[in-house]
């Protein structure tokens, strides 16, 4: 038997004793398929079918040659007939199975289903946990927990096999059953210690679960194993950036950036990171490149304008807001910053402007209220500003205690005496 190394790949079987002689066009044919010389095989099948139409072994064997030769409805057809001469075949109905899954058609289910039932002719337990994984596959959709039950009859049978625990956990976490997904994931573990498929789903589910440490360990151990594994570098870059890891997180981002340079994702992330780590030169750096091939990016340019505040560059900072709600009109928080940019710049009408379009698209905050009012105040338009610094007061609550004076102080200056 010719041992399949994935679920979709069809199978040979060894010859089952006939009381017929056999064919030496048979023969010679089987002697092409196991040196791989498919052409050949070919028509020296068709003369055997031709003469002989109930040869179930010939049209097994062209069925496999097809299947070879990515003819794939010949193959279906010859293993159709195969299936029909001789019905209680193990590998004729698991190819034939496998073939019409290949090809999205349902009726694959009924002789896979078949398949489970009968005896392999060599390697049983193999045979039968490879039929009850193909089941399996084709059932995840529309019977998922028949095809939970089939992994883990594969499993069963096939004890040092990890793809149906792969194949189960992964159907786990589309359920949201991430504890049964562990269980499976650290199954193949414990087959495999290096499946970077199970630590993958170990360290997605972790990650989801906002275990910071747990997933951290499972992505060293994946970047071990495969150092030059972009997304890998990036989700262990995001993850130790959670847990407050900032310099590690960047060597890890900048490394994702070396590998994938044209991944805009990682340089998002990489240029946030810097951001929120104070490495303001290097973000805006991040950010400069970044929207040297993305120009039209109204986050790109908010998230420069953030930087370049933090910097005192207010100036270019304005400018950058400005192009982030010019290309996203409805950009309210891009709006919000552009208000304090402008009242930093002493352009206050447009710092009124920006805050009343925030308001349009979120609700008001303190902040919103005393830059506002601040604005009025600075354009002498006292009974907007009072109007603004009373409702700040009325919400910010003690949360800002400098602002909160200086708002009260105000009101005693610009209001009238009673």
């Amino acid at each position: 038997m010719v041992a399949a190394q994935s679920s979709g790949q069809t199978v040979r079987h060894h010859r089952v004793a006939e009381t017929s002689p056999v064919s030496p066009e048979l023969t010679q044919a089987e002697e092409a398929i196991e040196k791989k010389d498919y052409a050949a095989a070919e028509p020296l099948l068709q003369n055997v079918v031709a003469a002989d139409p109930a040869n179930y072994q010939a049209w097994f064997d062209l069925g496999f040659v097809y299947n070879a030769l990515g003819k794939t409805e010949d193959s279906i057809n010859a293993y159709r007939k195969s299936v029909a001469a001789k019905p209680d075949v193990f590998e004729s109905n698991l190819n034939l199975g496998l073939v019409l899954a290949k090809t999205g058609q349902p009726e694959a289910e009924q002789f896979l289903r078949v398949a489970t039932t009968l005896k392999p002719t060599a390697n049983v337990d193999e045979g039968h946990a490879r039929a009850w994984l193909s089941l399996a596959h084709i059932l995840e959709n529309s019977k998922p927990a028949e095809a939970i039950a089939d992994y883990q009859q594969a499993a069963a049978l096939a004890p040092k096999d990890i793809e149906p625990h792969l194949s189960a956990g992964q159907l786990f976490e589309k359920q949201n059953r991430f504890a049964d997904a562990v269980q499976e994931y650290k199954h193949a573990l414990a087959i495999d210690p290096n499946s970077t498929d199970a630590l993958t789903g170990l360290a997605n589910i972790d990650m989801r679960g906002q275990r910071w440490a747990d997933a951290e360990e499972d992505l060293h151990r994946l970047v071990a194993l495969r150092p030059n594994d972009a997304p890998a570098r990036m989700q262990l870059g995001r993850v130790l950036a959670a847990a407050g890891h900032d310099d590690e997180a960047i060597q890890e981002l900048q490394t994702a950036v070396k590998l994938a340079p044209s991944d805009i994702a990682a340089k998002r992330d990489l240029a946030e990171l810097y951001a929120s780590a104070k490495k303001f030169r290097l973000a805006e750096a991040q950010y400069d490149d970044l929207l040297a091939t993305n120009p039209n990016d109204a986050d790109l340019h908010h998230g420069l304008g953030k930087v370049l505040m933090k910097e005192n560059k207010y100036s270019d900072a304005q400018q950058e807001f400005l192009k982030a709600v010019k290309l996203k009109p409805d950009f309210g928080a891009a709006y919000g910053d552009l208000a304090a940019a402008a009242v930093e710049n002493k352009n206050y009408e447009l710092a009124i402007k920006a805050a009343d379009a925030r308001a349009r698209f979120l609700p008001e905050i303190p902040v919103s209220y005393f830059l506002r009012a601040s604005a009025y105040d600075h354009l002498r338009d006292y009974k907007h500003a009072a109007e603004n610094y009373h409702k700040f007061l009325e919400v910010a609550n003690g949360q800002y205690p400098d602002q909160e004076w200086q708002a009260r102080h105000r009101l005693i200056a610009i209001e009238p005496r009673k």
